[in-house]
């Protein structure tokens, strides 16, 4: 019986505790908490917890970012460098728009000096823009040492991304056309390397299906011209024998312009007797016997020869001037030495120049207004007009601009070979002295060289002078340019 309560009183004391442990007393003033009012409470406290936890991690972030201390000095000071780095950047980014207006500014002054073409003025400009390139280059090395010092982060390498980008796609666009002007610059140099290389392989098959059935003045006297046309490709100044082989090509020119005038005039139905007649009539008047011999001479055989005669005196006349009289300038006078040197500097220039390239540019330089005054004098209107059904042409010519057509770029290929005679001429010191074959004057084989080919190949005795055909010149060196003169027998 005492076991039995024993038991009830242990049972009943673990009850209680068992109460008091799951409901515990409430305090004075406070109301008795309920199981779910203490889920909330720990719930509130855990998320106080965690809003501290992140506070501090952000502090902690902010003094990383900043490399500041602790506190707010410390984000105060990193606050104040951000905004030292954005206004460096602005200071930057201002440099940049006026470097990039100045390149701009200087571009232009680059385009305009190309017509009128302007050498002094383009190498300024061009300066002016390659050194605007360096300033922005400069400008790129400062903004990656500041984004360097500034310290890292993805925003600030997106930053730098961004301006790389932009600055190359600002570069790229102004250096286009450089880069355009370069890649045409060796196109060309790579057609004239294969033009060099042909000529090459000409000269080498030529050397050596003449040399063997030749004699030794055969050969000496290829030699001679091999040298010569040489001479003529690598020439660094003006000399005696580059006149000589300048003439030559004067002389070919223009044959081939005569017999494409003297083509289209007897495709014209032209009267060549009266041509001739009316060209015989205007040169200086010998006596009636022999004008009406060589008349009937021409009209039968020769007259591309009278033709020829025509268009070189028209060619040639105010060759003895550095201008052509084309105005009053002096230059040869007051500044010799400098005037020679730049004749031959635009000598070299325009040598290797297509005429009609370098008209369709600058079609009123000094070579445009001889073309226009030349053609002018040598192409009557009606002579036009009766060739081409039209004045079209000389209208072109008139307004200051040269035409696109086959007859047209004939005559400026023997107006560039006179022009370049004619800078030659006032290249060498001293210049060579113009003179021409006077109408019924003696045969002189040491000035005088036939227009005419005679087939026993020496001149017979008794010719005379008919009338000149192209001048000759005395050079400094003693050298003569022989003159040619079409021969008749003498009456």
């Amino acid at each position: 019986m005492a076991n039995k309560v024993t038991s009830n009183f242990s049972d009943l004391i673990q009850r209680v505790a068992a109460s008091c442990l799951l409901h515990p007393l409430a305090a004075p003033g406070r109301h008795k908490a309920e199981p779910q009012e203490l889920y909330e409470y720990e719930t509130e406290t855990e998320a106080e917890a965690e809003a501290e936890e992140s506070a501090e991690e952000d502090q902690v972030n902010g003094h990383l970012l900043y490399g500041g201390g602790g506190g707010s000095s410390s984000s105060s000071k990193g606050e104040r460098m951000a905004m030292e780095r954005v206004v460096e950047m602005e200071m930057l980014m201002n440099e940049v728009f006026d470097s990039v207006s100045a390149m701009k500014r200087a571009y232009g002054s680059l385009q305009e000096a190309h017509c009128p073409w302007d050498p002094e003025r383009m190498r300024v400009a061009d300066a002016a823009v390659v050194g605007e390139l360096r300033r922005l280059a400069v400008l790129r090395e400062r903004f990656r040492r500041c984004v360097s010092v500034g310290g890292g982060g993805a925003g600030m390498t997106m930053m730098m991304m961004r301006g790389d980008s932009i600055e190359k796609g600002m570069l790229r666009e102004v250096v286009a056309p450089y880069e355009a002007a370069v890649e045409e610059l060796k196109r060309e140099v790579k057609a004239r390397e294969t033009e060099v290389h042909n000529l090459k392989e000409k000269l080498k098959s030529s050397s050596s299906s003449s040399g063997g059935g030749r004699g030794k003045k055969g050969w000496s006297q290829s030699k001679r011209k091999v040298s010569c046309s040489s001479a003529a490709q690598v020439a660094g100044s003006p000399s005696p024998e580059l006149f000589e082989i300048t003439m030559s090509q004067v002389k070919s020119t223009s044959k081939s312009f005569t017999s494409l005038l003297l083509t289209l005039m007897r495709t014209a139905h032209w009267d060549i007797a009266a041509a001739v007649r009316s060209i015989e009539a205007a040169t200086t008047a010998a006596d009636n016997i022999t004008t009406t011999a060589i008349a009937s001479t021409l009209a039968t055989h020769h007259a591309k020869y009278a033709l020829e005669s025509y268009i070189s005196r028209k060619f040639f006349q105010g060759f003895d001037h550095e201008t052509f009289y084309m105005d009053g300038s002096l230059s040869s006078l007051l500044n010799p030495d400098q005037f020679r040197r730049d004749c031959f500097t635009q000598y070299r220039d325009m040598k290797a120049m297509d005429p009609c390239e370098l008209l369709g540019i600058l079609p009123t330089c000094h070579f445009g207004k001889f073309c226009s005054k030349k053609y002018l004098a040598i192409v009557h209107p009606k002579m036009e007009e009766s060739l081409f059904g039209n004045t079209e042409q000389r209208q072109q010519v008139l307004a200051g601009n040269h035409p696109r057509t086959q007859f047209y770029a004939e005559f400026l290929g023997l107006a560039k070979a006179v022009w370049l005679l004619h800078l030659l001429a006032f290249s060498l010191d001293p210049a060579p002295s113009q003179f021409e074959a006077s109408r019924g004057a003696e045969y002189h084989a040491q000035y005088m060289e036939s227009a005419v080919r005679f087939s026993s190949g020496r001149i017979p005795a008794g010719q005379i002078v008919g009338f000149p055909v192209s001048p000759g010149f005395r050079l400094g060196n003693g050298s003569v340019v022989k003159a040619r003169v079409y021969l008749v027998p003498r009456k």
